[in-house]
């Protein structure tokens, strides 16, 4: 199996005993070119990680599991129906459908239209380039995300110049973007607060699935993962 995610960090959390993680870092393009070459004699496909949330009331940790993604050059893609269920029922997750994008909406009016245009509950840049290969491979295709910016929150700039691609603080930026606008560091804590809630429900959703993240075919291996994330704080297990 291959699990798609867009942080470093998700994808240290997503592999294990026959899953492999491909980590896309925001550069669809370099994404899509990874995951059709590793995806030749893949079983299938699983987009893994956090996610914005686009319908209104989702709380940062909200856990969402994909019905189908919708794509802004084509038609939504249906996930695989039995494995949506199989993960809705182990994490208690509801089964909504998702957006993908290339480019990252944090606007409170940008999440609003798409939700509208839509009906999707949250937007990643991942989920759409896994559908896609697991589509033109015919392999089964899931997506489980967790909400870690509400439709309610406007990132702050500060928080999308200082993450790397790797899931790291890039400092430099940080302080730059911050003393350009110092106005941003309340908005800041919260996001920070978010992706940490949000992390929190990853790594639980994850140690809540057997190896193969409920897909049966991969058999039903014990998981060790381990309680620490890539960003150094420890999480509860």
């Amino acid at each position: 199996m291959i699990a798609v995610t867009g942080l470093k960090a998700e994808a240290k959390l997503a592999a294990g005993p026959q899953v492999h993680a491909l980590s896309g870092g925001g550069d669809g393009a370099r994404l899509a070119r990874d995951l059709h070459a590793a995806s030749a004699n893949a079983g299938a496909i699983i987009s893994f990680g956090v996610a914005g949330g686009l319908a209104p009331g989702l709380a940062p940790g909200s856990m969402l599991v994909a019905r189908r993604v919708f794509v802004e050059d084509g038609e939504p893609i249906s996930a695989d129906p039995a494995w949506a269920r199989t993960l809705s029922a182990a994490l208690g997750a509801p089964i909504v459908d998702f957006a993908g994008v290339d480019q990252p909406v944090v606007d409170r009016a940008g999440k609003r239209a798409l939700h509208l245009r839509t009906g999707a509950h949250a937007v990643d840049m991942e989920s759409h380039i896994a559908a896609r290969a697991a589509a033109h491979r015919r392999i089964p295709f899931a997506a489980l995300r967790v909400v870690a910016d509400p439709a309610e929150r406007q990132l702050p700039h500060a928080a999308l110049v200082a993450m790397r691609p790797d899931g790291a603080i890039a400092f430099g930026a940080l302080i730059r973007s911050l003393a350009c606008d110092p106005g941003q560091i309340a908005p800041l804590m919260r996001t920070a607060r978010d992706a940490r809630a949000a992390f929190s429900a990853l790594l639980r959703g994850r140690q809540m699935l057997a190896a193969g993240f409920g897909f049966t075919n991969l058999g039903e291996l014990v998981l060790d993962v381990p309680a620490e994330d890539e960003f150094g704080w420890s999480l509860p297990v």
